[in-house]
């Protein structure tokens, strides 16, 4: 017995916490167990309160004592507790023993869910704000598969008590937008925020799974936390599902390579190659520990005005069957990115870049929202370990090679610059392929869209097929072949 959705979408904007509790609990079909670690039972309490909770509630209960919550749920191989994995052992573990205790035959039209989380607030000392998984799974029919969801939070509240607050306001908007918004997933997303505010908490990953999600995509649904300013980065893997940057980063060196890889290039390879080839041979650089992102930002998805949905995963799809990690950013000005990135790692950091980019950092204007300008920026940027690996330009007039030693900035910022390659922050990529240093993607884009031949060649292998087999990029076999 699938549930109706017809006007839910407008109620769940408008409906209290108290107002969505008591709904559910009102639905006599759904019905199931709340487990919660770390944090209180925050979430359940809110049912309890709305009234009607014996027809909703089969358990809820809290396993705080990890010997205990180990008997229950098994042992993790690395021994953490606030965990994806943890959170997801929960979810089934709970489901199976509803499924063995009630009878489908007694309970036909049930639908069971098991609703879960595992956080850890606020420190004594006020060092560290905590972060939790949060998820449920669940039925929508009783002859169907479970679907879940499982997210991750990361607050931002300095008081313990809020903090259980909150979590307990988002387990809400999470069961209630599982079952009443489920048929919009962008919207389900959004109603995470219901009766929430960014200054609360910060969902950086989601992903969705079951018969009902069959379609979605999991990094649209990363793109939309980032779009709903839930966050300020999201990451996404080679599989397509999206992953938790603090756990992909943590105690990595890191290598960062921006771009908008619309589409990827023979270009961006060779930088990819040769920047990776320096950077694994610096002293400090573990290739064990090593992390290689290829990043966009969010204001070059939206250069066009708006964010294109298509264009985005047609980028994705390609960086994805290199087998890159991708990484969509709200950090417009590299000292961001580098701070975000300092969130997890105190390793060896480098950004690979062209000389326009590079250019871009030694442009005052670019931070006139910092008190100190362009020396704040610097100080933030340069006190990391970071190195900055510049990828020549050709200019095609003079048929000269822009690199470090010829690269003209502003006389303001010349001994700025100056300081900055004599400390051996920027190393030249010197090992670079000049037959690739004339394309560029805009110009293959303007090709593939308009129908012309030569366009493959610039790309790395494998990569045209994967445009014509999926026609990203607004290929047209049929134009093609004029």
């Amino acid at each position: 017995m699938a549930i109706s959705l017809k006007g839910d979408q407008e109620i769940s904007n408008v409906l209290d916490t108290k107002s969505k509790a008591l709904r559910i609990n009102l639905n006599k079909d759904i019905y199931g167990t709340f487990a919660e670690i770390g944090a209180g039972q925050e979430t359940v309490r809110n049912f309890f309160r709305s009234g009607g909770a014996s027809g909703t509630i089969a358990k809820a209960m809290s396993a705080y004592d990890k010997d205990f919550s180990d008997s229950i749920y098994g042992m993790e191989e690395d021994g953490r507790y606030v965990s994806q994995s943890r959170l997801q052992r929960m979810l089934r573990h709970e489901m199976d023993l509803i499924e063995d205790r009630l009878s489908r035959e007694k309970h036909p039209n049930k639908l069971f869910f098991s609703y879960a989380n595992t956080v850890t607030t606020i420190d004594f000392a006020r060092t560290f704000k905590g972060h939790g998984w949060v998820g449920i799974r669940f039925q929508l029919d009783p002859l169907e598969g479970y679907n879940e969801i499982v997210l991750h939070l990361r607050f931002k509240e300095t008081d313990a008590r809020l903090q259980q607050e909150t979590l307990g306001v988002l387990g809400v908007n999470l069961i209630y937008g599982a079952f009443y918004l489920n048929d919009n997933p962008k919207e389900l997303v959004k109603s995470f925020y219901d009766n929430l505010g960014s200054h609360q908490l910060e969902i950086d990953m989601v992903n969705f799974s079951g018969p009902r999600f069959m379609y979605v995509d999991n990094r649209l649904m990363s793109l939309q936390l980032l779009k709903n300013g839930m966050t300020n980065a999201v990451m996404f893997g080679p599989d397509g599902n999206n992953l938790l940057p603090a756990q992909v980063l943590y105690k990595k060196n890191i290598l960062a390579l921006r771009g908008s890889f619309r589409p990827v290039t023979k270009v961006n390879m060779d930088m990819f190659e040769n920047s990776k080839k320096l950077f694994l041979a610096e002293k400090k650089v573990d290739k064990d520990k090593t992390q290689i992102i290829f990043e966009i930002t969010l204001s070059n998805l939206t250069a066009e005005g708006k964010i294109n949905e298509r264009d985005f995963l047609d980028r994705a799809e390609l960086l994805c069957s290199l087998g890159q990690n991708v990484m969509i950013t709200n950090f417009q000005q590299y000292f961001k990115l580098v701070e975000y990135f300092s969130e997890f790692t105190k390793e060896r950091m480098a950004l690979a870049m062209g000389v326009y980019n590079l250019i871009q950092i030694f442009d005052e204007k670019y931070y006139r929202d910092l008190s100190g300008g362009i020396l704040e920026a610097f100080g933030k940027l340069f006190f990391r370990d970071l190195k900055v690996y510049m990828y020549p330009y050709h200019d095609q007039e003079t048929d000269e090679y822009i690199n470090s030693e010829n690269l003209k900035v502003h006389p303001r910022m010349k001994e700025l610059y100056k300081f900055f390659k004599n400390n051996g922050r920027l190393v030249d990529i010197k090992d670079f392929d000049k037959n690739s240093l004339d394309i560029f993607s805009r110009t293959v884009l303007k090709m593939i869209m308009n129908g012309e031949k030569g366009w493959e060649e610039m790309l790395p292998e494998g990569i045209a097929e994967t445009i014509k087999q999926k026609r990203l990029f607004g290929y047209s076999r049929a134009r093609s072949k004029k």
